[in-house]
């Protein structure tokens, strides 16, 4: 995510940052059902109309790093060295945000996200979302050759990779086996 530059652009960002984390902890607190948006927006002292206009629902409080996490993941295609092949960056990129949302405290979000079937359903589209996304990436880069559905295909796999070894007992094995499979495809395309 970029940094803000001016003035307004950091106090936005500060102002979505504390809804964000308001929201987070009551979720956590009292439990997802349990907290509306009045809530949030009371303890985050705004305006409900402030709220929605950093977040369009309940479920993206949850997600605040969407666009970040969909972000990095077309930037990894994109921003990639000359010549350097597509797997391995990928690989790369979801091993750095395996890692990030692996790390301590993060398990009773997860827990929450599990528990609460609005939540699930939110993370499944943008899951969809994302790999529209990043297929969207691989297709546009002329020195990858591949038809319409290997790119979806692709990206599908590489979005499942990261929701897979955040489940794993071991992580990285989990991403550096799922890769071994993503490669083999990405070769048979």
């Amino acid at each position: 995510m970029t940094v803000p530059t001016g003035r307004r652009e950091r106090k936005k960002a500060a102002t979505r940052q504390k809804i964000a984390d308001t929201a987070l902890r009551l979720f956590l607190e009292r439990g997802y059902d349990a907290v509306g948006i009045r809530d949030v927006a009371a303890e985050a002292d705004v305006a409900v109309t402030t709220l929605f206009s950093h977040f369009a629902s309940k479920e993206a409080l949850v997600f605040e790093q969407d666009d970040n996490f969909e972000q990095r993941l077309t930037q990894a295609v994109t921003d990639r060295a000359p010549h350097e092949p597509l797997i391995p960056a990928l690989r790369r990129e979801i091993l750095a945000m395996v890692r990030h949302c692996t790390a301590d405290g993060s398990a009773p979000i997860y827990r929450m996200i599990d528990e609460s079937r609005a939540l699930r359903e939110y993370e499944e589209s943008m899951r969809l979302r994302h790999a529209e996304s990043l297929a969207t990436a691989i297709a546009a880069d002329p020195g990858l050759p591949r038809t319409a559905t290997a790119c979806r295909t692709i990206a599908r796999f590489v979005i499942d990779a990261y929701a897979l070894a955040r489940e794993a007992a071991d992580p990285q094995a989990a991403v550096d086996e799922i890769f071994r499979m993503i490669e083999a495809a990405w070769e048979a395309a």
